[in-house]
């Protein structure tokens, strides 16, 4: 029986995939750690907490920069998924001293327990960021794209990017770096823009679009996100250690046209559209080249667009009471160039 490590196993990510892994690969023991921040909960789990001392999942209430901790879990675990970060860019403005905290120091901790342990850790599959390159230089962004961060949540991901690119060069561990880009989908907090503008629409207010709304990312469905993890924990060894691999779906959409996506799905009236300032650190594009992930592992998302807004909005529908409680955090206070305090 396997032992798959996932920190951040809790959170929007990181538990669609621990779900899938668990609904997979049922020879597999899958172990989370996660110090369930605003962003984490126990409800995200596949199975409810406390059936979760059994033969096939367990659950670790800690955090990554524990380590003492990590060492024992990594001494255990076959195969380690680093999803454990903070990661939400405009809070990264607000507060940015826990992003370097968790997102750097935290993984430096894992990397040294799979350092420790390198010679039966199988893989270990650190997830990176898009919001690494910066704004695009090109029309499609692969590997390669320089990397320019613009607020600190990515200088802070960009820190432990290339601290994980590092140990694979120094120690040789067996990692491989994964930049998702934009995720959408069920569970997701309300702080993101997707689920920030479904809920919008479902209490009557109208939707904040920031600036023109002509700021464009490649979003991918999460799910989709997890198949292609999955594919690169799976790949042989020769063939994925030590890389680097985009995943999205090769498509930029504007914020702007997202609102019109939802509001055209679930009340068709974009009377509800607003703008508001730019929020600084913002990146203006960001598409996805996918290439490489299809010629090595040979993977290509299944869900298009319109079929992943569909199944997130009904699931937002049918699940009030998960997001209400998120309901206080979903606009963030900053300070913009101009002195001006705008809610973001």
């Amino acid at each position: 029986m396997k032992t798959v490590l996932i920190t951040g196993g809790a959170g929007f990510i990181g538990s669609t995939f621990t779900r899938h892994m668990f609904n997979k690969y049922p020879d597999y023991r899958i172990v989370v750690v996660d110090a369930l921040t605003y962003a984490g909960s126990v409800e995200n789990l596949p199975i409810p907490i406390w059936q979760q001392e059994n033969d096939r999942f367990s659950f670790w209430y800690g955090n990554v920069i524990n380590g003492e901790l990590m060492d024992t879990l990594v001494s255990k675990a076959d195969m380690v998924v680093h999803f454990a970060a903070e990661s939400h860019v405009t809070r990264s403005i607000y507060d940015n001293s826990q992003f370097f905290q968790t997102d750097v120091l935290g993984t430096q901790i894992v990397a040294n327990a799979v350092c420790k342990y390198r010679d039966q850790i199988e893989r270990f599959v650190h997830i990176s960021t898009s919001e690494v390159y910066g704004t695009a230089l090109s029309d499609s962004m692969g590997e390669e794209h320089q990397l320019n961060p613009m607020s600190p949540y990515a200088a802070a991901k960009c820190g432990a990017d290339r601290l994980v690119y590092s140990y694979w060069a120094t120690y040789g561990i067996p990692s491989v770096i994964v930049r998702p880009f934009n995720n959408f989908g069920p569970r997701q907090h309300l702080e993101k823009v997707i689920p920030r503008f479904i809920t919008s629409v479902l209490l009557k207010e109208k939707l904040r679009v920031h600036g023109d709304g002509q700021s464009a990312r490649d979003f991918i469905f999460a799910e989709d996100n997890c198949e292609a993890i999955d594919a690169i924990l799976h790949a042989p060894a020769e063939k994925v250690v030590g890389e680097v691999f985009n995943v999205g779906s090769g498509e930029h959409r504007s914020i702007l046209s997202i609102a019109k996506d939802i509001t055209e799905m679930m009340c068709r009236n974009n009377d509800c559209l607003i703008h508001v300032g730019d929020r600084p650190g913002q990146v203006m594009r960001h598409t996805a080249n996918i290439d490489k992930l299809k010629r090595v592992i040979g993977f290509t998302p299944k869900t298009d667009w319109h079929a992943g807004l569909e199944k997130t909005i009904d699931w937002y529908m049918n699940n009030e009471e998960w997001w209400r409680k998120q309901m206080w955090m979903r606009e963030i206070p900053i300070i913009a160039v101009s002195g001006k305090r705008e809610l973001h």
